[in-house]
């Protein structure tokens, strides 16, 4: 199969991800959810939730990492979480010194409302696609996003 990838192409790409990207890092985006699901919550605070949920348990230099914070700031965000009964932490099956956020059943419970919400506004979006283009788009985001998650130095 011959690659087609030219600079026009790969410019639109980043374009569409530059796109996303600002879509879902606004907060009145989060708000929106939030509101939606029906839950009070924080919005610094909501990402983090969401995704300790898909991904936990996470260590907390792993996890500041993915969101783009630094240590001590998700750290606290942490601790915000454990006080609200949300997220509990503790520590790594492998290795004890290492401590990991995990959703607690209340965190699951409004992370349950989040998804609802989040299904609600996927189901607005894609209400005039085609039943076939939408799976389309989920099989080749997650073979991109797979793609992308590996380090680049391992190819060469």
């Amino acid at each position: 199969m011959q690659n087609t990838l030219n600079s026009t192409i790969l410019r639109d790409l980043h374009g569409a991800l530059i796109d996303i990207v600002s879509v879902m890092n606004r907060p009145q985006r989060d708000e929106a959810m939030v509101r939606e699901a029906g839950i009070s919550l924080d919005r610094a605070l909501f990402p983090l939730l969401v995704m300790v949920e898909r991904l936990g348990p996470i260590g907390i230099v792993d996890l500041a990492d993915r969101v783009g914070r630094d240590y001590t700031t998700v750290s606290r965000q942490v601790t915000k979480l454990e006080s609200l009964g949300l997220l509990e932490r503790r520590s790594n099956a492998a290795d004890g010194r290492v401590r990991e956020a995990a959703v607690t059943a209340n965190g699951k419970a409004l992370t349950d409302k989040i998804d609802l919400a989040r299904e609600a506004m996927a189901r607005t979006i894609f209400e005039d696609w085609p039943e076939l283009d939408i799976l389309d788009l989920v099989r080749l985001m997650r073979r991109f996003a797979d793609a992308v998650k590996d380090d680049p130095a391992d190819r060469s």
